[in-house]
């Protein structure tokens, strides 16, 4: 699973401007989890904004409206959203056709407040289980520095 004390790290780095971080999140999550495609995004009230991502290719949805895709969802909550087969729900934003399984993972300031996700994509059905979610938040409780 993601390694905790690299992603500190990398986030810890305040003189290193904030896209370069962020790709070096994205990156050691990617690594350090085996996950296929990782994605760092900001919020704005009404965007999502691609900061960082590593992987085969670049996001089909660089920027898109807050309120759609699963990510609408983790937003809306605050909780993270794992839907282990993308192809059966109608809510799942396409970024890589070979996509199975998705996991957004909201970041929270001090307020709670949802200031940026974690993506997560998975050529495998159901790959996203408890404890692998679990690795996640912890990494991603790392980010509200960024």
């Amino acid at each position: 699973m993601p390694e905790l004390e690299a992603i500190k790290a990398a986030v810890d780095h305040a003189d290193t401007p904030i896209a370069e971080r962020a790709q070096q999140v994205a990156e050691i999550v990617r690594r350090t989890g085996g996950f296929r495609w990782v994605d760092v995004y900001e919020m704005t009230s009404t965007e999502v904004i691609d900061l960082a991502w590593s992987g085969p290719a670049p996001p089909a949805h660089p920027r898109f409206p807050v309120d759609r895709g699963l990510t609408a969802d983790a937003v809306a909550t605050g909780r993270t959203v794992a839907c282990n087969d993308v192809r059966n729900n109608p809510r799942y934003l396409v970024a890589l056709d070979s996509t199975g399984s998705e996991i957004i993972v909201p970041v929270t300031d001090a307020t709670g407040e949802v200031v940026g996700t974690l993506d997560v994509d998975s050529v495998d059905l159901g790959a996203f289980d408890d404890a692998t979610r679990h690795a996640l938040e912890a990494a991603v409780a790392l980010l509200p520095p960024l």
